[in-house]
């Protein structure tokens, strides 16, 4: 009777149904930071540091909403006209128009000539990987490569976004771990020895992860190069204001590129300096030669974003045009961005204070107040990274890259202590 059940299921369920069925699938491994957060979660100990996660945190060690972004909250929820229809596919108007101006500044000729198309995108990533998709699609290729050039180290989520849409990322030498500074000879040989038309992505500011940042008259010799060689330019800037806490001191880079006349086009985020992380808010900007060419990049961006994520989400992106549209508004993030870069720049200053007036820790601690934004290369090596996450309960990544959003003057003393034993070698 069995066999006979069996017979008939199978007339029914020709296909195979098992329990093996995707035991070819190979197991990945976890994001690094997300499983370093989850390890800090888990930790019962009361002086745990998590220097992790990219995210801005108050001085107890909390999440930070901006006073703007809840004022902003309070008039969108007492706004009955406001609806949960779904935007246009390239994204609210309001908001495009608005994040366009903020990155390439009110006066930008470029946006007077209709050569900038903008579409909303999933935050910074999502702003990442359509511009990779775009120009995988239709950017002219030198040779049968797509290949584009990555500063060492970068952002780890660079070459994953490139890799998945056929595009292979190469490498251009950038931190110098002897200086703990920017290899700026060695960024310009690659600039020149790259076939011409090649795609470079750079960090508009507050490079990540190094927090290493080129100079004005490095970056004015930059796009030299790259107007020379016909390179092109793929910037991605996630820390507008958040960095220096001057929102065009910030832009200063992608608007000087942009009237040098290189071909190039922009990754913006609003997760850090809106403190917007989980609302996803971030646009995709395309400087084009002309306004013909903006237009037929706008229809094949439509015609992506469709097949992707249909419509943008509205939330976040309405909070944001807001915030830019009202210029009382607009002070006041200004204040709220100052608030928070004032913070990470003050936390620089007292952990080198620490480091080399009080402890007298070996090496030299210049770099950790001559970088800027979020990130910090702390130059330590992966095994003292290593002792002070399993013997300080100190969560950093460890190639020694720290957040210095996760210190505050309750915990910074303690981390200044513990590195000092970790260098010395007696953690």
């Amino acid at each position: 009777m069995a066999d006979r059940l069996k017979q008939i299921y199978s007339q029914f369920f020709p296909f195979k149904m098992s329990s093996e069925l995707w035991q070819n699938v190979p197991l990945a491994p976890p994001d690094s930071i997300f499983k370093l957060t989850a390890a800090y979660k888990a930790d019962s100990y009361d002086k745990k540091v998590n220097l992790g996660v990219g995210a801005y945190r108050d001085d107890n060690d909390k999440p930070w909403v901006l006073p703007v972004v809840r004022k902003v909250e309070e008039i969108i929820l007492h706004t009955p006209a406001l609806d949960h229809e779904y935007l246009p596919i390239t994204g609210l108007p309001e908001f495009t128009v608005a994040a366009a101006k903020l990155i390439l500044g009110p006066d930008s000729r470029a946006i007077a000539e209709g050569r900038v198309t903008t579409v909303q995108t999933i935050s910074g990533t999502g702003a990442n990987h359509l511009g990779a998709l775009f120009l995988s699609r239709f950017y002219q290729w030198t040779g049968d490569k797509k290949e584009v050039y990555l500063s060492d180290p970068t952002w780890a989520n660079h070459p994953a976004i490139f890799n998945n849409v056929g595009i292979a990322p190469l490498y251009y030498p950038y931190y110098d771990p002897k200086t703990l500074g920017l290899n700026f000879d060695g960024f310009l040989s690659s600039l020149k020895s790259a076939p011409s038309g090649s795609v470079f992505l750079i960090h508009a500011c507050a490079h990540n992860p190094t927090g290493v940042d080129p100079t004005r008259d490095q970056w004015n010799a930059i796009a030299e190069i790259m107007l020379e060689k016909g390179h092109y330019g793929f910037f991605d800037c996630a820390y507008q204001g958040f960095a220096s806490g001057d929102l065009d001191n910030d832009a200063w880079a992608v608007r000087f590129f942009v009237e040098q006349g290189v071909n190039m086009l922009v990754c913006q985020s609003f997760a850090k300096n809106a403190g917007l992380y989980g609302e996803r808010v971030g646009a995709l900007h395309i400087v084009s030669p002309s306004k013909e060419a903006a237009e037929r990049v706008k229809s094949q961006l439509s015609v992506l974003q469709r097949s992707e994520i249909s419509n943008p989400p509205s939330y976040g992106a309405r909070i944001v045009t807001l915030i830019l549209n009202d210029a009382a508004l607009f002070e006041e993030w200004k204040r709220d961005i100052s608030t928070m870069a004032g913070r990470i720049i003050d936390m620089r200053k007292e952990l080198f204070k620490i480091l080399t007036e009080e402890l007298h820790t070996p090496g030299n601690w210049d770099h950790i107040v001559n970088q800027i934004g979020m990130f910090s290369f702390t130059g330590i090596t992966p095994e003292q990274s290593k002792a002070l996450t399993e013997k300080a309960h100190i969560y950093l990544t460890v190639n020694g890259r720290i957040s210095m959003t996760g210190l505050n003057r309750n915990n910074i003393r303690y981390f200044a202590t513990s590195l000092d034993a970790a260098v010395r070698g007696t953690l």
